[in-house]
């Protein structure tokens, strides 16, 4: 067994003196791994981790977000003063317990949080891969025990636990496919190629008689590069590159299985190096909450002082009261005290109560969207039975004030399932869904075939073009159903596609194809050359001999480059005119469409193309422009034979999603990994991008030139005063490009053109890049952003956004795992904003308000009665009372507020995005909302003083003698207090439920059986205050008090009723009106005001932006053809200059003779797709392109 660290070396053992000096030369110079052999070095551990805390972590990081609420070191601050004995008015413990106790609350909730996180991590660390022994064996073992220099064996389906170099395969040469939808949301198969040199060490014994090293660079974030060389004994070294990498995050597809060195582990990985450390999240409430808490301790500090002053003059007018107040010989009388005093006595401002009751509320509405049942996905095909989740807590309310959503494409918006639908053949349309117009099925086409009707010649063609020109490999499996591998779903679907007119594709030779016609017949066609696709080109071409010995070229791309190459006989382009309507009826189907065509081509014409076609493949300069020059010459003067509609299925209602998303003033940004076009096309089929929306594309080569497409196109918003508004524009840029544009000179003209467009586009970016978009709005807009993905390579970009949300109902979960909220389809996103969002935010809010309100209404009565009493300090209230108010008489209201208020319905919420603007504005909770809130309390307090104080101003007799005392009138103020905070929450409500009720109206009857009881139960208890015994019936058979209790609560709140009444009935907003509409059970729709958008002047002035933006020829002709490519969305995704060539890829396949037993000829996979020099020498002349008929090259 092989290991990173070798424990007790043997010092005379030569392998571990060669393992020793080669890790003293890798020193700053890479790394050099040993292949099977221990190595020099320790190396990161494979274990993963995206959880908050550790055991060791979890105190101090905790402690440290705790206290980043001001409100807690406050909270400490007063606990600890509270201990100096003779200072505090309110006792010892009435402060540090509570906070104790929150703390307690607070930390149990984020460990069962990050217990979640823990158990998610774990699950992957503990998933088994095979390793090989030193004897040659496999065993299993768990990704976290893989180290670096391991051999592992991965088999089909399964993902890469680290970053392997491809050492061999099941496959031809060494080669295998991969997904890598995780790493750069592309859907198409890639093609990764072993070396020569250990390409046929498929047998495990070999593979354990390997030695060697391997000199690699040290670990970076490029995905795409890598840079190294193996050395096996007794051999040169041979250089190894990103076409042999095998990345963790990767899936290897329709590959039995592959041999892989481990090069990085863990967080060494690329794809964990693309990753950012999960960040200690705050909400937008939570910070401006913070900031309002200054704000009140600053008051604080004044009313201390003011009190604390009042004391000192009264003092010194010789008017001290402490003598018969407090009976404490060692009083702490000075200034200095005495301010103290009153600070503890009037803490209470800040409620403490507001942290406990935030985290049940926030607690219980995170357990509401995982129950929800209008977010459950199950889907019994793919084992899929998911609910939403929410991860944390803490940013519940963040979901009612988005503003910005980023999200990936592949996995996210699309299955990346394509399949065939419909087609156009001969200007005849063969669709069995056709709603309007001749409906003609699959069959009807079989039929026409059979019969000799409607062109027969060009059906034949067309489908012969489905099951020759592609690059699929058909492989036969045990149960004897053929199954096709391809690099390119589109591909794949069309080979799909022509087995529904009964065409099939059978095998595939080096220099051959074979097809089985809908007959029953079985024709080969001799492959002569492949034109390989590229997305500069947009087509594919493939040249054949056909079974009667003709040369045909057959061709697919898309409609923009296809029809420009027609000939101009009448039978070249009879039916361009139709087939260029059914283009436009697939588009607006949000079809992927590619244009067919073939020509045929003369012995002599062929022959002499050919000799070019050689020459310009083998050319030393400018060999890609002499390729793409040679195969334009014979891609012209082309018959149409009609066109193909791909379906590039998107997730269950994405579309209307991001629609609604749009109509709730949400900007949507797309930020995919995949190709420009692909990109393009699926924010056509999403809607986010229109057909009549503006394109602003920006493909900067450098520095200068995206400083002047940005400027220009800046500039143009700027003269019609579009900047900073929502214009009806689509930006499309890419990764390269950002390199340039996100350059410090550059970011704020950019941001400042893409925050001026309805949708953004931004394709082939890696993850760091992802991240960086989000930051640089989170910085120029200061808005609150969300991201959302599915795969690994959206981690980065869900840690940076305010909001991060996972997919967790498509492969992989490491985003679900490292994001706040998973939810299993991007449709459940418009309810998870829309309803539990906006409900979240406005309870949220009314919880802190109410809060602040109750407290300050209470305690701010304190300062009243300092008044009254001399500025003594004395307290009105009795103590045990004061930490009953938060505890038992006045918690249930704010949580029947967090938890049950509501203004409109989950369906009502859904149907009207626009209902979401007022939470998205922030209008509930904000600075003027919240001091509005606080000068209510303020003038209730006196109310609720000064009204019974006045009332018993003359003094209040009993006939058993007792007479009125300060607690009298503390008791009779608590009640009211209580009395009218409660009816205040009531009046707050927008929906009444029956713990509404209970909430109110119990708070209050709690309030006074405490009362009978408390005044009970002295002097048996003796920890009671002894002046409350009695008391019941002193204030119940007083008539002042049920006279205070009837009037007083009704003078408070009659300004806030009539308030509420006015704002309703005349000031009416639409919500407001939708609340009422629901309530009488009438139609909504017609109070809904916030539709879509009505052409505008905004529109006008696009317009003439327009216009100015082709202002020159070669502009108006890139447009136009852009244009045309974004309405009808061809369909290809290949990839480009990948690890083997399309045309060399076809000619490795023998799929007639069985795999253990193909004896290609070898072709090194370190070389370019065009490169000639790794070629054997008999057919170094010739490119991997070229194939002469007869000869395998």
């Amino acid at each position: 067994m092989r290991s990173n660290v070798g424990g007790e070396e043997d010092q005379g053992n030569p392998r571990n003196a060669d393992a020793r000096a080669q890790a003293e030369e890798s020193d700053g110079q890479g790394r050099r791994i040993l292949i099977n052999l221990p190595q020099g070095q320790k190396y990161k551990s494979n274990e993963i981790s995206t959880a908050k805390y550790n055991l060791f972590t979890f105190i101090p990081k905790f402690l440290f977000e705790q206290f980043r609420r001001y409100a807690n070191i406050f909270f400490l601050c007063i606990g600890l003063l509270q201990q100096i004995p003779g200072v505090s008015p309110t006792g010892k413990y009435v402060t540090i317990v509570p906070l104790f106790v929150i703390l307690t609350i607070t930390a149990v909730k984020e460990m069962v949080e990050d217990i979640k996180r823990h158990k998610a991590d774990s699950k992957v660390n503990h998933t088994k891969v095979k390793v090989l022994t030193s004897a040659g064996d496999w065993i299993h073992k768990k990704w976290m025990e893989v180290c670096v220099g391991d051999i592992l064996n991965i088999e089909n389906s399964s993902f890469f636990p680290a970053d392997l170099i491809l050492l061999a395969s099941s496959e031809p040469q060494g080669m295998c496919y991969i997904e890598t939808a995780n790493l750069d949301g592309e859907t198409n198969l890639k093609i990764r190629s072993g070396l020569v040199c250990t390409s046929e060490l498929t047998d495990p014994k070999n593979l354990a008689r390997l030695t060697g090293q391997v000199e690699a660079e040290q670990p970076n974030r490029s995905l795409y590069e890598f840079a190294g060389n193996i050395v096996l004994s007794g051999e040169q070294a041979v250089p190894v590159s990103a076409t042999q990498l095998l990345l963790r995050g990767a899936r290897l597809r329709n590959t039995n299985w592959v041999h892989g060195l481990v090069v990085y582990t863990g967080h060494e990985s690329k794809l964990l190096m693309n990753s950012t450390k999960a960040p200690l999240k705050r909400s937008t409430v939570d910070i401006v909450t913070n900031y309002q808490i200054i704000f009140l301790f600053v008051i604080l500090v004044c009313l201390s002082l003011i009190s604390a002053i009042g004391n000192l003059v009264k003092g010194n007018n010789g008017e001290d009261h402490e003598f018969y107040i407090k009976a404490d010989s060692n009083l702490n009388n000075g200034f200095g005290w005495q301010f103290i005093t009153f600070f503890i006595l009037y803490n209470n401002l800040i409620p403490i109560s507001l942290q406990v009751t935030l985290e049940i509320v926030k607690f219980i509405q995170a357990y509401y969207m995982n129950w929800d049942e209008a977010m459950h996905y199950i889907d019994p095909e793919m084992g899929v039975d998911s609910y939403a989740l929410a991860r944390t807590s803490n940013l519940n309310e963040e979901l009612g004030q988005i503003k910005y959503v980023f999200s990936d494409k592949t996995g996210t918006l699309t299955r990346n399932v394509m399949e065939y639908k419909k087609c156009s053949v001969a200007g005849v349309m063969y669709d069995p869904e056709r709603e309007f117009g001749k409906q003609l099925g699959h069959k009807d086409l079989v039929d026409n075939l059979k019969q000799g009707t409607n062109s027969p010649e060009m059906i034949s063609d067309f489908l012969t073009l489905l099951t020759v020109c592609h690059t699929v490999i058909p492989e036969q499996g045990e149960d004897g159903v053929t199954r096709y591998n391809a690099a390119s779903p589109d591909e794949k679907a069309l080979v799909e596609g022509a087995e529904k007119y009964d065409y099939r594709f059978v095998a595939r030779r080096p220099e051959s194809v074979t097809i089985k016609t809908c007959a029953g017949k079985m024709e080969t066609y001799q492959v002569l050359n492949v034109i390989e696709f590229t997305s500069t080109r947009k087509r594919m071409s493939i040249v054949v001999k056909t079974p009667s010995g003709e040369i045909k070229l057959y061709i697919k791309g898309a409609d923009s480059v296809i029809l420009e190459r027609l000939g101009q006989n009448r039978e070249q382009r009879e039916h361009y005119d139709t087939t260029l309507n059914h283009l436009e009826e697939f588009a607006k189907c949000g079809l992927r469409t590619l244009c067919l065509g073939v020509a045929t081509i003369p012995l002599a014409q062929y022959e002499e193309w050919n000799r070019r076609w050689v020459v310009a493949s083998t050319a030393i300069n400018d060999r890609e422009e002499q390729i793409d020059e040679v195969a334009t010459s014979l891609e012209t003067n082309l018959t149409l034979i009609g066109a193909t509609a791909i379906e590039d299925k998107l997730q269950d209602q994405v579309p209307e999603t991001i629609e609604k998303l749009l109509e709730a003033n949400i900007h949507v940004w797309m930020l995919t990994g995949d190709k420009q076009e692909t990109a393009i096309n699926i924010a056509k089929s999403c809607r986010l991008h229109r057909d009549n929306s503006d394109l602003f594309i920006i493909n900067s080569r450098s520095p200068e030139e995206a400083r002047e497409e940005i400027q220009e196109q800046l500039k143009e918003l700027k003269k019609d005063g579009l900047v900073g508004k929502s214009n009806d524009i689509t930006l499309v840029t890419d990764g390269k490009s950002l390199n340039y544009t996100l350059l410090p000179d550059m970011r704020k003209d950019f941001i400042d053109l893409c925050t001026s467009c309805r949708a953004v586009v931004c394709c082939r970016v890696s993850p760091i890049q992802k991240a960086d978009m989000v930051e640089l709005v989170k910085e120029h807009t200061g808005a609150i952003t969300l991201s959302i993905g599915d795969g690994a390579n959206d981690v980065a970009m869900i840690q940076k956004a305010a909001v991060g949300v996972g997919i967790s109902g498509n492969e992989g979960l490491q985003a679900a795992n490292s994001a706040d909220f998973a939810i299993a389809q991007f449709r459940f996103l418009s309810r998870l904003l829309f309803v539990h969002g906006a409900w979240n935010y406005s309870r949220i809010s009314k919880v802190i308000l109410y809060s602040f309100y109750k407290n300050i209404t209470l305690y701010i009565i304190e300062l009243w009665f300092a008044i009254y009493n001399y500025w003594s300090g004395q307290v009105i209230y009795e103590r045990w009372t004061i930490g009953m108010y938060n505890l038992f008489f006045t918690s249930a209201p704010p949580v029947a507020l967090g938890l049950f208020d509501r203004t409109c319905t989950a369906a009502t919420r859904e149907e009207y995005p626009s209902l979401y603007h007022s939470t998205q504005k922030s209008e509930f909770f904000n600075h003027r909302e919240f001091w509005k809130w606080i000068a209510n309390s303020i003038v209730h307090s006196v109310l609720l003083f000064w009204l019974p104080q006045m009332a018993m101003y003359f003094g209040v007799s009993w006939e058993s003698g007792q007479t009125d005392g300060y607690l009298v009138l503390g008791n009779t103020v608590y009640t009211l207090v209580v009395v009218t905070t409660c009816l205040k929450a009531g009046i707050e409500m927008d929906a009444w439920t029956w713990f509404s009720h209970g909430s109110i109206w119990g708070s209050i009857a709690l309030w006074f059986l405490f009362l009978v009881i408390y005044s009970h139960i002295w002097p048996s208890a003796k920890f009671v205050a002894s002046n409350m015994a009695g008391m019941s019936e002193i204030l119940l058979s007083s008539p002042v008090f049920w006279f205070c209790l009837l009037l007083v609560p009704t003078v408070t709140l009659l300004a806030d009723v009539a308030f509420r009444a006015i704002k309703t009935t005349v000031f009416t907003t639409e919500t407001d009106k939708i609340r009422i509409a629901e309530v009488m059970n009438k139609e909504v729709a017609v109070y809904v005001e916030g539709g879509r958008r009505p052409i505008s002047e905004t529109s006008r002035l696009l317009r003439n932006v327009r216009k100015r933006f082709r202002k020159n020829k070669q502009r108006q002709e890139e447009q136009a053809t852009m244009e045309m490519d974004v309405r009808h969305g061809y369909a290809f995704s290949q990839e480009e200059a990948g690890a083997v060539s399309q045309g060399e890829y076809i000619r490795r396949y023998d799929t007639t003779r069985p795999r253990s037993t193909c004896t290609m000829p070898r072709v090194s996979g370190g070389s370019s797709p065009q490169s000639s020099h790794s070629l054997p020498p008999a057919t170094r002349s010739l490119s991997a392109h070229t194939h002469i008929p007869g000869r395998i090259v």
